[in-house]
């Protein structure tokens, strides 16, 4: 017997990642105008569009469900994240500092997603979000490989 979909809960999984996205734009926003390196500057505001484009993709698919007014707040621990990337880049924390902020970022961007596949999706939405999962891999490895260099 076939799981029925409960679209309230498939709602709440892409509310979620939409917050978790727009938080993680901002976070890529304010890194990459802190970080000195000029590869990794250029790297975390190429991928601050990513995320734009991820949660727009995400908000459509809300629409599509009818959620007419997707909110935008963020999450605490997100704000929480920009501010402690911050606070890094004032204390002199330099690059490798905020890239390590930022792989911590990234790491919960792993799990939230993670999370959400977990949940008993439309095939369609499973798709984006297996897809989007991907790219935040590679993110994460990216931003860690930019750590590590920095650390040498």
């Amino acid at each position: 017997m076939a799981e029925s979909i409960d679209h309230e809960k498939v709602k709440a999984t892409l509310e979620k990642l939409v917050d978790f996205l727009r938080d993680s734009h901002q976070g890529f926003t304010e890194i990459g105008n802190h970080i000195k390196d000029e590869s990794a500057r250029l790297y975390f505001m190429k991928e601050t569009q990513v995320r734009a484009n991820f949660a727009g993709e995400l908000e459509n698919e809300l629409h599509r469900l009818g959620v007419k007014d997707v909110h935008q707040s963020g999450m605490l621990s997100g704000k929480v994240h920009r501010a402690w990337g911050e606070l890094k880049a004032n204390l002199g924390g330099g690059d490798h500092a905020l890239l390590a902020t930022a792989e911590q970022g990234e790491d919960a961007a792993k799990k939230a997603y993670q999370e959400a596949l977990k949940e008993h999706l439309p095939a369609d939405i499973r798709e984006i979000l297996t897809r989007q999962q991907t790219h935040i891999q590679t993110a994460h490895d990216t931003v860690k490989a930019l750590r590590d260099n920095k650390a040498a």
